[in-house]
């Protein structure tokens, strides 16, 4: 549905977000939304198809914004690889937090804690899976160049992965402040990133 900037659309979007932060996907009613942003039910109608398609409208960008930022982090590695560079270390999922994530904290906690009902109740796992794809098919690529990449299952991948994302995405599921989000994540990098660059061969 192509985005409206009308008067009554910017209302609803604001009521839509106040209504699925406080009761969530499924708990949220489409009749107290339009309460919310005073629209009857034929007029809420004409800025979506139904709840789901609303929800989406309101998360979709923050969808992007990590697809993006993903979609440019493995171009950049891949790149040098393919040109016979020295494969550099460039950022991490930790960055993608400081220049994503953390500075629309709101935006993510609707995403991932509001969401159970919809396409998007599973977006952390389906997050790193893709992930783990990218990841697995980068590997071969350093060995190819003389990295010491370690030797490691995809299920023991997937646990490594799991417990990453997990750690970084807790403060944003758990509504932190984004100052103490932040500072968590100090400890995050100087955790996890020596084990990614050995494992890396880096």
């Amino acid at each position: 549905m192509p985005r409206d900037k009308t008067a009554s659309h910017i209302r609803l979007m604001s009521a839509a977000r106040e209504e699925f932060l406080a009761q969530g996907f499924e708990k949220a009613s489409m009749r107290a939304i339009g309460q919310r942003c005073g629209l009857t039910a034929a007029g809420l109608y004409r800025h979506c198809r139904d709840k789901e398609d609303l929800f989406d409208q309101l998360v979709a960008p923050a969808v992007e914004r990590i697809q993006i930022w993903m979609g440019e982090h493995v171009a950049r590695y891949v790149e040098e690889v393919d040109r016979a560079q020295d494969a550099m270390w460039h950022d991490s999922w930790i960055d993608m937090m400081r220049q994503v994530v953390y500075p629309h904290m709101e935006d993510y906690y609707l995403l991932l804690a509001r969401s159970q009902g919809t396409r998007y109740g599973s977006f952390l796992h389906d997050l790193t899976e893709a992930g783990q794809q990218e990841f697995l098919s980068y590997l071969p690529l350093l060995r190819e160049r003389g990295y010491a990449v370690w030797e490691i299952d995809p299920k023991e991948l997937h646990l490594l992965l799991s417990g990453y994302a997990t750690a970084l995405f807790e403060p944003v599921i758990h509504n932190y402040a984004r100052e103490d989000a932040l500072r968590y994540l100090d400890t995050i990098e100087a955790f996890f990133l020596p084990g990614w660059k050995k494992l890396m061969g880096f």
